[in-house]
């Protein structure tokens, strides 16, 4: 496999931090769950062998979150030696814009479910009142007060005018 000069130059600068912070290749593998030849590869800048588009991303992001490298620069660094090699396929940009497409929709579904949830509970009050108004006639209460208040009150009125 033809290695390009950025690509591997980027390979050993990226294993040297490695083994500057005494973290074994073994140790990405088991926290990442990718197998070492892949990061064996991308340490000898040997590009061609990772899988393609998000998956080669992801692999590097893994890699340099596991080493504790910061990731804004490492990865502009990986995207440049990938350009250099000529491995950054245009198919690359799809998948970038697909997942922005399921970050943005994932939003609208948030609002969504919470105006799921107002809706449920609005469902669940009134299932609540109506489960009360039930009871109340099913215990042969009345659902208003008692008409005899108001013959009272009215009562009340009409002693207090004859006065």
């Amino acid at each position: 496999m033809a290695q390009a000069g950025g690509a591997t130059a980027f390979g050993e600068q990226l294993r040297r931090a490695r083994e500057e912070r005494g973290v074994a290749l073994e140790t990405i593998c088991e926290a990442t769950k990718v197998p070492a030849r892949h990061y064996r590869a991308l340490e000898a800048g040997d590009l061609q062998e990772l899988p393609g588009g998000v998956f080669r991303r992801a692999f590097v992001r893994s890699y340099l979150g596991v080493v504790g490298l910061e990731e804004g620069a490492w990865m502009k660094r990986f995207e440049e030696s990938c350009r250099e090699s000529g491995v950054a396929e245009p198919a690359g940009m799809e998948w970038v814009a697909f997942a922005e497409n399921v970050k943005n929709n994932r939003v609208v579904l948030g609002r969504r479910a919470r105006m799921r949830g107002v809706g449920v509970g609005l469902l669940l009050a009134a299932l609540g009142l109506a489960g009360w108004c039930g009871w109340r006639l099913a215990t042969h209460r009345r659902l208003l007060p008692s008409p005899m208040i108001w013959v009272s009150l009215k009562s009340l009125v009409d002693n207090g005018a004859s006065r």
